[in-house]
């Protein structure tokens, strides 16, 4: 199994896509990893993950930074935007293509699904040019179990685990493992707190972190891990941009704050539901640490 090394100093983020505005779900999101790191009296970040032009809205970025602040969760130091980082991005590739951990792949999603249901690294040996193609990970040493704070162990199925993913896709955009994980190492992230849709592929990224280690001779602690419940829609889907999720309104914050904190297990006092973000902050901050010890999902 996985288990982190937490640095004593505590840097958290919370890194949305800029394909639309926040919803309930990203609100919860964005709450729990601000309190977890308030708590511990250490810094809060948030960096935009625009990688994937297609998928962003304009302007999205803007009103996600005021949706933030709207509802009190006020973050440290400048925003990074990964659309700045694509130098560091491709210092990362070429460290693992001198590794020999890296190679081309011209497979299409029918081609690989019509194989088995998990690429089989078909296009491991066949020496592909890296031009036109997604270049995927060689994956020697996959992560199939790690710990999570409130989940506790978790087993990886290993098929899935094992798959060479893809770092670079096949139109020049960066996939979102090499980023994520990138970042992460570059801020010297020490904890990690997002929705339990991403628990799975944390273990693609754990692999390719322990990786990164060991090519550049640079051993950086692995980020411990909190994986929140997901807010469902009516349908029992996740809410999401994708699902058509509403926003929330910036006029709303009290109330929104309330359901959220409520969603986190957290009861306010009577007197506190719908009072000033700040104090509804104050109050959940302080409570945070007693409520995460016993918090599972």
């Amino acid at each position: 199994m996985v288990s982190s090394n937490s640095d004593t100093s505590y840097r958290g983020r919370f890194a949305p896509s800029p394909s639309g505005p926040l919803h309930a779900g990203s609100l919860i999101a964005a709450l729990g990893s601000y309190l977890d790191a308030r708590a511990a009296g250490g810094q809060w970040l948030v960096r935009i993950e625009d990688i994937d032009p297609p998928r962003e809205v304009p302007g999205a970025d803007a009103v996600i930074l005021s949706q933030l602040e709207a509802h009190g969760l006020h973050w440290d130091g400048p925003v990074r935007y990964q659309s700045q980082q694509h130098a560091l991005y491709q210092s990362h590739l070429d460290d693992l293509h001198s590794a020999g951990l890296l190679y081309a792949c011209d497979c299409t999603r029918k081609q690989i699904k019509a194989r088995a249901p998990y690429y089989t690294g078909f296009c491991r040996s066949r020496g592909l040019a890296f031009e036109q193609n997604a270049l995927r990970f060689f994956n020697r040493n996959p992560v199939t179990t790690l710990n999570d704070r409130f989940h506790g162990a978790v087993t990886v199925q290993a098929d899935w685990a094992g798959e060479d993913f893809v770092l670079r896709r096949r139109d020049g955009l960066w996939a979102y493992q090499l980023a994520v994980v990138s970042d992460d190492r570059e801020q010297g992230i020490t904890e990690i707190v997002r929705g339990s849709d991403l628990l799975t592929p944390t273990a693609w990224q754990l692999t390719l972190w322990q990786a990164l280690n060991q090519v550049q001779q640079r051993p950086v602690n692995l980020p411990r891990l909190a994986h929140l419940p997901l807010v469902l829609g009516s349908d029992g889907r996740k809410l999401s941009k994708q699902n058509h999720a509403p926003a929330i309104d910036n006029n709303q914050a009290a109330a929104n704050l309330t359901r959220a904190i409520g969603f986190l297990g957290m009861h306010l006092p009577t007197d506190l539901e719908g009072a000033a973000v700040e104090l509804q902050l104050d109050w959940a901050q302080a409570k945070w640490p007693s409520h995460v010890e016993n918090f599972t999902v």
